[in-house]
């Protein structure tokens, strides 16, 4: 058995001996709570060498907060902590109350933002080492076992430098520098991005922006970066459909064509463009789509035709047997 091993394992038994967190993960790792202070947007982005970390560390409620718990991880404190800003407590409040519940705080870190882009860190004098927070006005960065100790520095540099961006872009820039620093000790494993509106809208599937995980990758943070990318590019695609049901086509045509660009290997994209390009009678501009999406999978050639009764595809007899056409 290595000394490290030992070491972490003999940390673990004392401090199981001692408080009521036997049960609970160890959740080391780095993260950011922030917030967009242009659009009130709120965010929490995570990486660690540990399955799933999405589902421990991140939480967040639009209108309310976000919260980020981590090291030997409490989950108590995602809930609790959304509760207690509900209630009209600060992130500073909120931190202070949840810490000082916890028996196990000596090895907890938690970082928490509020509505208001205020925020509180705390890192236990027992996390593992290298371990440290930074609070800023509308973000808090925390980090623990980490390879470096200039990993949420690094966090905070690159948050700050990317004002430009949209905040889940932000966020991963952040998460992208961690690991340019040498990030968790252990390597790296899964990452997650949670985005939530400023203001509730009292839908919480419209209040979620952005709902990213990667619970078991070898890279997740370049994996995220390619699905964040998806995520855009498909929210173009919902624009189009939006706009389809206004009946927008032009608009609609724009939406799905820029959602192409994006993705230009993606079947799906292309064939909804040709079937928009088609209903809005631009049949010389469809066609070549089609044939295209058809060459690569004849599924979607099957699909054709079952569109026309639900009227998703509204062309008549003739224009539809010259997509038909398009494979023997």
């Amino acid at each position: 058995m290595n000394y490290f091993l030992f070491a972490l394992i003999f940390l673990t038994q004392t401090i199981f001996a001692q408080s009521p967190i036997g049960k609970e993960p160890l959740a080391h790792t780095y993260s950011i709570v922030a917030r967009d202070n242009k659009t009130g947007e709120m965010g929490v982005a995570v990486q660690s060498h540990w399955f799933s970390v999405g589902t421990l560390v991140a939480w967040g409620e639009a209108g309310v907060g976000v919260v980020a718990t981590q090291s030997f991880v409490n989950p108590s404190f995602g809930p609790d902590g959304l509760a207690k800003m509900k209630e009209g407590m600060t992130a500073k409040q909120t931190l202070d109350l949840l810490i000082k519940n916890d028996d196990g705080r000596d090895v907890r870190q938690l970082g928490i933002l509020d509505v208001n882009g205020n925020s509180a860190s705390y890192t236990g004098s027992r996390c593992i080492p290298f371990a440290g927070h930074i609070e800023g006005i509308n973000y808090s960065v925390q980090a623990n076992m980490m390879k470096s100790e200039t990993v949420w520095a690094a966090m905070e540099k690159a948050f700050l430098e990317t004002e430009n961006l949209p905040l889940a872009e932000r966020l991963l820039a952040a998460l992208e520098a961690a690991q340019a620093e040498g990030g968790d000790i252990r390597g790296k494993q899964s990452a997650a991005i949670l985005v939530v509106r400023g203001e509730s809208t009292g839908k919480i599937w419209e209040d979620r922006l952005v709902d990213l995980r990667i619970d078991d990758h070898s890279n997740p943070i370049i994996e995220m970066k390619r699905l964040l990318k998806v995520h855009r590019a498909y929210e173009h695609m919902n624009k189009g459909d939006l706009e389809i049901e206004h009946g927008n086509i032009k608009k609609a045509v724009e939406e799905y064509g820029t959602a192409e660009k994006m993705f230009p290997e993606n079947l799906e994209m292309k064939y909804w463009h040709a079937v928009t390009l088609a209903n809005a009678g631009e049949m010389e501009e469809a066609l070549p789509l089609f044939k295209d999406v058809f060459s690569k999978d004849k599924n979607w050639h099957t699909l054709a035709p079952r569109l026309i009764k639900p009227e998703l595809l509204t062309v008549g007899e003739t224009d539809l047997q010259r997509i038909m056409n398009l494979i023997e």
